[in-house]
């Protein structure tokens, strides 16, 4: 009887997988030449000798009585049918899997993904297994199997030609029975890209062959402990020991004689028969293996009468994937290695690769805790600012987390923005599934903004606040920790390597450094104004600052620090689009496409998380492009390496030169600028560098922090870029992203996986502060919600509407201190009209933000 399964297995853990490791291109390649010479050479043969032959038959046929003719013709035909059905097997020998097949299948094990500290992050199995011995097994399992299967297993050599005989007749009169042996069975899983499961002749044959193979090579007790260790029992479970476990919660050898044939009688059709799913189909087909026992005698009439009565009884439960939980590592991590394996001719099913990744266990660690943390509470402080019409702020997160629980969050974004709502809903699959079958767009828009569940389904889904995080060593470009999202099983897009955001400001460092490149002095003074710039097609780009505009000059260093919109644009415009967007391109932003236009300095071209921190990188290691590396080696089973991908060479991107200048302009950023939250949130004290980035209408928030042994950098934003952070404070990369930095960095310095000594060039050695938080600034808080005490009233902050398309050049991203802390930089000690070229001496009061 055929095995009909509906579940390919696909892998096994130690002796006998169900697919193995096909033929090389060169060789099958090679093969299928010799085959053709072969078969040119035989066709030229049959057609030379084809004449001789039909005019020998003629002239032995000559003279002869009809009957004699017709009784030779048929025994010549039958003698041909024969030497070409003899043929046939000859040339499908070679086609199917050899001795050496047999043997690496037979040895086969999923390869491992490893942590750089040897944790093991997950496996390339596709579900759970455990093999056991033929002793572990209990002796009703092996009964029922053969009585029901092969009941002359032990009788022939692979083939049970009777069998076979009597299915064909059977099928000829109309009853399809199969008749594959156990051993038939076992080579169809194996290999079933070798042998496949189509209904034909050509199979049957490879499955003929390949099973005469297996009987010649292993015992008949190596088979059957094959097979039962191979075999899929639906719920991810292979092998008779899962099976055991998942449907009665005991081991394979404590299963009795009602659950061994329950088990067994599923083999027909795990689906068909699932005793979770269709316990009476279940039940009698367990009955229909009874019956089979009793015939060839295992079990006695009375002994059968007694336990086809009895109930189907069981344990049932799901047991956990031991292969580790995927996570937006290990899923770039196996595409990646997927590519490779097809390229370099390996299973990662079968072949028990090590792979060695770059991933820092306790960093890894940390930045998930930082994302939960930190993302945790800005989604608090989104519910809370969006869910009155009067917005409650503070520069603390502590009243955002107290209120949550009180509030319904995003009640007033939802009530003030109904016409994006219902866009939301338009968009959903559902509303488009319903036009598609034929219900009026306007019909299906009321009735699905009808359904609670689905609104609130929808509305959670679109006002959850997402973030990506990553971390490298710039020493050598290998990624140290890589989040991808909050919650990989709610959102498996990837914030890290897949989602393309505006930079902002974070791309202002790339504009400056190209500037040190031409010669421009960090010193150089711009003069803060807002002037115009004019683009291709007679466009005008007019950057400004939403903290305003002072009119003197300064530095070009300290319009860094202070991420000046107005001095990054003539810098922009000194420099050259070109020569920025060559010098983004050779520091790390190598997969998106920038555009080439003046805004671009203010970040306006979209980029991915890991380009920015790769870039940065870059900016680390004093000039030296490394590409980023997943896997720093790739070993056999026997430990023998066979790919090292950590001795890349660096790449000079920029000068050393300029590299430790724009290291010291971007430290001015985190000890005095829009950065400085890191230092007085978290008592970031080590020589560290650093950039924010705010793109328009706080959509994105970023920040980049830069250590000698560690770059990390995260982004803060909603996915559906028409749902913003309210508030400008909250809403700026310096005071989102720097929050999850910040808490990673604290963890890994106080961990030590980085020296908190360690030093830039030009770097002090750093002396152990305490950085404090200025007074808490704590605003308005709604009459609603039952204050007692207001200092401010804070008039209802307008939405920001739908975002259109609009001209490039009009972007204006922004990096500005919050509205209620002290203003944009002043300059002591100087008149209201400098004279050219007079330095700006920057207030000191700026120093927090």
């Amino acid at each position: 009887m055929d095995q009909h399964q509906e579940n390919k297995n696909t892998d096994q853990e130690h002796e006998a997988p169900t697919a193995a490791r096909s033929d090389s291109p060169s060789r099958a390649n090679d093969l299928k030449e010799r085959l053709q010479r072969g078969a040119r050479r035989l066709f030229a043969a049959a057609s030379t000798g084809a004449g001789a032959v039909h005019a020998g038959a003629r002239q032995r046929l000559h003279g002869r009585p009809l009957p004699v003719k017709i009784a030779l013709l048929a025994l010549w035909s039958a003698a041909a049918g024969l030497s070409a059905f003899f043929v046939w097997l000859l040339v499908l020998i070679p086609l199917t899997p050899g001795i050496d097949d047999l043997q690496q299948a037979s040895s086969s094990r999923p390869s491992v993904i490893l942590s750089s500290d040897g944790k093991k992050l997950g496996t390339f199995e596709q579900g759970l297994q455990e093999r056991v011995k033929l002793s572990q097994i209990s002796p009703h399992v092996v009964d029922a199997l053969i009585a029901t299967e092969d009941h002359r297993f032990y009788g022939h050599h692979g083939v049970d030609f009777r069998r076979v005989a009597g299915a064909a007749w059977a099928t000829l009169k109309g009853d399809s029975q199969g008749g594959s042996t156990i051993t038939q069975q076992l080579a169809r899983n194996m290999f079933p890209k070798e042998i496949g499961r189509s209904r034909s002749i050509n199979r049957k044959m490879k499955e003929l062959i390949t099973a005469i193979k297996i009987e010649n090579t292993y015992s008949k007790t190596e088979i059957l402990e094959a097979y039962l260790n191979t075999v899929p029992f639906l719920y991810n479970a292979y092998g008779i020991e899962m099976a055991a476990r998942t449907y009665f919660g005991k081991p394979a050898l404590k299963l009795d004689v009602l659950e061994a044939a329950t088990l067994v009688g599923m083999l027909k059709g795990t689906h068909y028969y699932n005793p979770v799913t269709k316990p009476e189909r279940s039940r009698a087909r367990r009955n229909v293996v009874l019956g089979q026992m009793r015939k060839h005698a295992v079990i006695s009439e009375a002994r059968y009468q007694a336990l086809v009565k009895r109930p189907l009884r069981l344990r049932f439960a799901r047991l956990p994937d031991r292969s580790g939980k995927d996570n937006h590592f290990t899923a770039y991590v196996r595409k990646w290695l997927q590519e490779w394996a097809d390229e370099n001719d390996y299973d990662l099913q079968l072949d028990g690769l090590v792979v060695r990744t770059t991933l820092d266990a306790n960093l890894q660690a940390a930045a998930e805790r930082a994302v939960e943390r930190q993302a945790s509470t800005l989604q608090a402080i989104a519910d809370v600012e969006w869910a009155l019409p009067s917005v409650a702020r503070s520069t603390s997160t502590g009243m955002y987390t107290s209120m949550r629980s009180s509030l319904e969050p995003f009640r007033y974004y939802w009530n003030s923005h109904p016409q994006i709502l219902d866009a939301f809903v338009r968009e959903s699959g559902e509303y488009r599934r319903a036009v598609e079958e034929g219900e009026a767009p306007a019909a299906a828009l009321k009735r699905l903004k009808g359904d609670r569940k689905f609104l609130a389904a929808l509305k959670s889904a679109k006002a959850r606040l997402e973030a990506g995080f990553v971390a490298v060593d710039p020493t050598n470009g290998e990624v140290r920790a890589w989040v991808g999202s909050r919650d990989f099983d709610k959102d498996q897009f990837d914030h890290v390597a897949q989602a393309a955001r505006q930079p902002g400001s974070t791309f202002k460092p790339i504009v400056y450094g190209a500037a040190l490149e031409r010669g421009i002095a960090p010193d150089q003074a711009y003069r803060d104004v807002v002037q115009e710039f004019r683009g291709a097609g007679g466009s005008v780009w007019k950057p400004t600052d939403m903290s305003g505009n002072s009119g003197r000059l300064m530095p070009m260093s300290e319009g860094l620090v202070f991420s000046k919109n107005t001095i990054t644009a003539q810098v922009m415009q000194e420099v050259g689009v070109q020569p920025v967007v060559r010098l983004a391109q050779s520091m790390g932003i190598r997969q998106s496409k920038l555009e080439a236009v003046p805004s671009l300095a203010l970040g306006t071209s979209p980029v991915t998380l890991l380009e920015m921190v790769s870039t940065y990188s870059t900016i680390a290691a004093q000039g030296q492009y490394h590409k980023p590396v997943i896997v720093r080696s790739i070993e056999d089973r026997d430990g023998q390496v066979i790919a090292d991908f950590s001795t890349g060479a660096p790449e000079r991107a920029m000068s050393q030169q300029s590299a430790i200048a724009l290291i010291d302009m971007l430290r001015g950023v985190v000890n005095r600028g829009t950065g400085g939250g890191v230092r007085y949130r978290f008592g970031i004290y080590g020589d560290v560098a650093g950039k924010t980035g705010t793109t328009q209408n706080n959509t994105d928030g970023w920040f980049i922090l830069m250590h000698p042994n560690l770059v990390a950098g995260a982004w803060v934003g909603f996915n559906d870029n028409r749902v913003t952070i309210r508030s400008t404070y909250w809403g700026q990369g310096g005071h989102n992203a720097a929050l999850l930095v910040g808490d990673f960095f604290k963890s890994a310095l106080e961990g030590g996986s980085i020296d908190a000594q360690a030093l830039f060039p030009g770097g002090r050695k750093p002396e152990p502060r305490r950085y404090e938080e200025p007074p808490e600034e704590v605003f308005e808080v709604p009459d609603e919600f039952g204050a007692e005490e207001a200092i401010e009233v804070i008039e209802p902050v307008e939405a920001p509407p739908v975002e259109s398309s609009q001209p490039i050049e009009s972007f204006e991203p922004v990096d500005v201190p919050p509205p209620d802390v002290p203003p944009p930089p002043t300059y002591q000690g100087q008149s209201q009209n400098p004279s050219p070229g007079e330095p700006a001496r920057i207030d000191p009061r700026q120093e927090l933000y």
